[in-house]
């Protein structure tokens, strides 16, 4: 077959495949080893890794080595037809994980994937693991099946990487969207023993990792007490839903009020009408700028998967 035919026939998988073929998906379409070969010696072609090709007209895409290595572990298949077959597939797992779904700050020095049956490989660069994963545990990012936030954390646990280090994901997994602890505690569970608490104690890790993450609820509530002007705030938001109270109306003789209950009575009352009457002054609209000002890129998520986690343990 000519160059430019076996391009254009090529060109039929890699339009939907990150640009990238394998040599059994193009000696399925009649295009040898030979072919590929003189293809790539053209420049026309370039190798990523053994028997994985992408054309050179296509930009090359983030997690290309990564993508390769997938597409690698079942080479005759296309991606869509893998994609289909999820999670009864290779997944991305591990440290691969957590750098496709960018959290953490773990170096991802091979590419790592779980199947659920047992692969081996002399490549370095390749890392797999053998587990039946369900459903509720694999997602697909960037057009690639992985392990959710929360399973990947826990492969990372179970890996036996410093707890600090796993907190770290845990914090970013946090600022992108609240993460689901009722299924990351129970994944915990059978690796609480080995990290210093009671067995089965999938809490007690989770708790932990929160705590060092900085995201537990004692932590969120110590950030938010150092944030100026936002408790007047929020008290001078909840007065402004009561009903309108007059003070001067309700206790006309304030000075009567003084000589029954003393001058602390009357300086409250006094404080919490100035402090209603305020609201609609230059001095509200001046906390309200502050204290926006000190929220502003906020980790509000992570202060959602503290409250959740803190909801949760009390329902309990």
């Amino acid at each position: 077959m000519h160059s430019r035919e076996s391009l254009r026939t090529l060109a039929e998988v890699t339009e939907s495949q990150w640009g990238m073929v394998t040599s059994a998906q193009a000696g399925a379409r009649g295009i040898s080893h030979m072919n590929l070969t003189r293809l790539t010696e053209s420049g026309s072609l370039v190798r990523l890794a053994q028997g994985v090709y992408r054309d050179a007209g296509a930009p090359s895409v983030e997690h290309e080595e990564l993508r390769a290595a997938w597409l690698a572990i079942e080479p005759k298949k296309l991606a869509y037809e893998r994609l289909e077959d999820v999670p009864n597939t290779a997944v991305v797992s591990g440290e691969s994980a957590s750098r496709l779904h960018a959290i953490g700050d773990l170096r991802a020095s091979r590419s790592e994937f779980t199947t659920p049956t047992r692969k081996q490989t002399q490549r370095p660069d390749v890392r797999y693991r053998t587990r039946s994963l369900p459903g509720q545990d694999v997602t697909v990012r960037d057009g690639l099946p992985v392990t959710t936030r929360e399973r990947t954390i826990a492969d990372l646990v179970e890996d036996r990487q410093d707890l600090s280090l796993v907190a770290g994901v845990l914090r970013d997994a946090a600022q992108q969207s609240r993460l689901d602890l009722d299924r990351l505690s129970g994944l915990l569970g059978p690796l609480a023993e080995r990290n210093g608490h009671r067995k089965g104690d999938g809490d007690a890790l989770l708790e932990e990792l929160l705590q060092i993450a900085g995201i537990d609820a004692a932590s969120v509530a110590k950030h938010l007490a150092a944030i100026p002007d936002l408790g007047a705030l929020i008290t001078a938001n909840y007065l402004s839903q009561l009903p309108e109270f007059d003070f001067k109306r309700m206790f006309p003789d304030i000075d009567g009020i003084n000589a029954i209950f003393g001058k602390a009575v009357r300086s409250q009352a006094e404080q919490m009408s100035d402090l209603v009457a305020a609201m609609s002054t230059r001095a509200m609209a001046d906390m309200q700028a502050n204290t926006a000002k000190a929220l502003k890129g906020y980790d509000w998520a992570s202060i959602a998967t503290a409250t959740s986690r803190t909801q949760r343990s009390a329902e309990e």
